[in-house]
């Protein structure tokens, strides 16, 4: 339960819910370009990996390969075969320091030999998995990944067979907790006080770090963000007294919003990245296309997922916030300025702009690899 990688894919439309592509070499020459030279891969992952799916042409020849093979996992396409070129050719990109994955592997006569050459295998789990094939794997040390895992059920299934890593949505749909269930740490409604005095018009951050202590394990995640090298500060903070005094109010909301909506729960924590990504792509959006306001279309980001974050009905956590009535309108109906946003942001999240003309895409797509570098600033060091 712990972020590890991501996967970079590529769709040729806004339209497309799976990719299609004509040119493999032109696919994959636009997926990097994007992710590689003009946004980053840190600003995209962090330190963690990327896995980059690979064409044979470009096995082939390695100088296309994207920089950074410390974070790069070169994975190949289950159409590719174990021939004495591609086995060649993988050889010389494992000494070059980039990991191999195979995807969607299908183990037969063709296949057999890239087992030499693999450190991961990733598994369909919708597919019926053979265990004796499965044991091959593990006895020649590969790391197995378990694809389309869908509840929590399949996901204890697959850590019993001997999987690592896990790809899919059991990790994106927490549940919502009756009111009878005992929470994990800490009452709802203690961090609903906590939401409640961060984002009042006059913050008392004695009655903020009071109601902090409460939560030593947020606490800890919290000092252990700030102290990240991504703050680059010359000295290090120690307390939460220190850390509150010298965050400033925007930064402490975010961080402590964050972790607060996390609750230390591990699918949660997963699902940060998220949060803060659409909250700052809303915030962009009302500055530059809606002209709204801009810290209450952040907070409507921030808060659009709190049912699930919390385990509360979204009408319960508004009832807790301070909120402007324009902010609860779009957190429950999806209505004004602000509903508009947060259902636009959402809406593109799901590739589901199939009426949105090119220069429309261009310019979220913009807005979001923005948003997630940003994001992905403000999380360094959750995940260490």
């Amino acid at each position: 339960m712990v972020h590890v990688a991501d996967e970079l894919l590529y769709r040729s439309t806004s339209s497309m819910s799976k990719a299609v592509i004509d040119d493999e070499l032109v696919a994959t020459a636009r997926a990097c370009n994007a992710a590689f030279y003009e946004t980053g891969i840190e600003n995209l992952c962090g330190s963690g990996k990327l896995f980059f799916n690979a064409p044979r042409e470009w096995l082939l020849k390695p100088e296309l390969l994207p920089p950074y093979p410390e974070q790069v996992v070169i994975e190949v396409l289950e159409s590719v075969e174990g021939d004495a070129d591609i086995i060649v050719a993988l050889q010389h990109v494992k000494a070059l320091g980039y990991q191999i994955a195979l995807d969607d592997f299908v183990l037969n006569d063709q296949t057999r030999p890239l087992l030499e050459v693999a450190d991961i295998i990733k598994l369909d789990m919708l597919d019926d998995q053979q265990n004796n094939n499965i044991e091959l794997y593990l006895d020649k040390g590969i790391t197995l990944l378990a694809e389309k895992v869908e509840d929590i059920d399949t996901f204890e299934r697959c850590k019993g067979m001997g999987f690592t890593l896990f790809q899919g949505y059991f990790y994106a749909k927490p549940e919502i907790k009756s009111a009878t269930e005992v929470d994990r740490s800490g009452n709802a409604n203690a961090r609903l006080e906590i939401l409640n005095e961060l984002y009042s018009d006059q913050v008392d951050l004695d009655k903020v770090e009071k109601l902090l202590v409460m939560e030593p394990q947020l606490v800890l995640r919290l000092l252990k963000m700030i102290n990240s090298a991504q703050y680059k500060r010359a000295n290090t903070i120690s307390s939460l007294h220190q850390a509150l005094t010298l965050l400033g109010i925007e930064k402490l909301r975010t961080l402590v919003s964050t972790l607060v909506l996390a609750n230390d729960d591990p699918c949660k924590m997963l699902l940060l990245s998220k949060v803060l990504t659409r909250a700052a792509m809303c915030k962009a959006l009302a500055e530059n296309e809606f002209k709204a306001n801009a810290d209450e279309a952040f907070m409507v980001g921030m808060l659009s997922m709190a049912d699930l974050m919390l385990g509360q009905p979204i009408q319960k956590v508004c009832e807790h916030m301070p909120l402007q009535q324009e902010s609860v309108d779009a957190l429950i109906r999806q209505n004004g300025k602000l509903g508009s946003i947060l259902t636009l942001v959402k809406t593109f999240e799901k590739a589901g702009l199939h009426s949105a003309n090119g220069n429309t895409v261009d310019k979220l797509n913009t807005y979001y690899l923005d948003s997630r570098s940003w994001a992905m600033t403000m999380l360094a060091g959750l995940y260490d």
